[in-house]
């Protein structure tokens, strides 16, 4: 049994961008950041460190996808893939590594609700049991 499978929880770096790749496919591309720490042994003080992660979203999903602003605390669900690519001005290959994201689930709080919409609201009634 095999299985390739990244779940990661962060903030998206910048807005999601849509780009078109081969046979006029359409894909949306985001960095997300996730953060860990750890406390050091001598100075008993905790490091953190950043770890950013290239995002890419194909299909119908990318659309939605291609909504994620800066700033947007999201979780996602997909397979790490690693491509090699030489650039023009480069003599040895690249490595990338991105996470083909399935899934996407986005973890800000809802908006407050202005005053005003407070005062719409229909009272609560003594005639409803509870």
């Amino acid at each position: 049994m095999y299985q390739n499978k990244a779940i990661l929880m962060g903030f998206i770096g910048n807005d999601a961008e849509v780009r078109t790749g081969k046979n006029d496919q359409k894909f949306t591309t985001f960095s997300l950041a996730t953060k860990s720490s750890y406390k050091n042994k001598e100075s008993g003080e905790y490091v953190s460190h950043t770890e950013w992660h290239r995002c890419i979203v194909f299909g119908k999903f990318g659309e939605f996808a291609a909504t994620l602003t800066k700033g947007a605390h999201v979780q996602v669900e997909g397979e790490i893939r690693h491509t090699e690519y030489t650039p023009k001005k480069a003599k040895k290959p690249v490595r990338s590594d991105s996470v083909r994201v399935t899934s996407i689930l986005k973890l800000d709080r809802a908006e407050k609700a202005a005053p005003e919409d407070l005062d719409n609201e229909p009272e609560p009634s003594d005639d409803i049991p509870f």
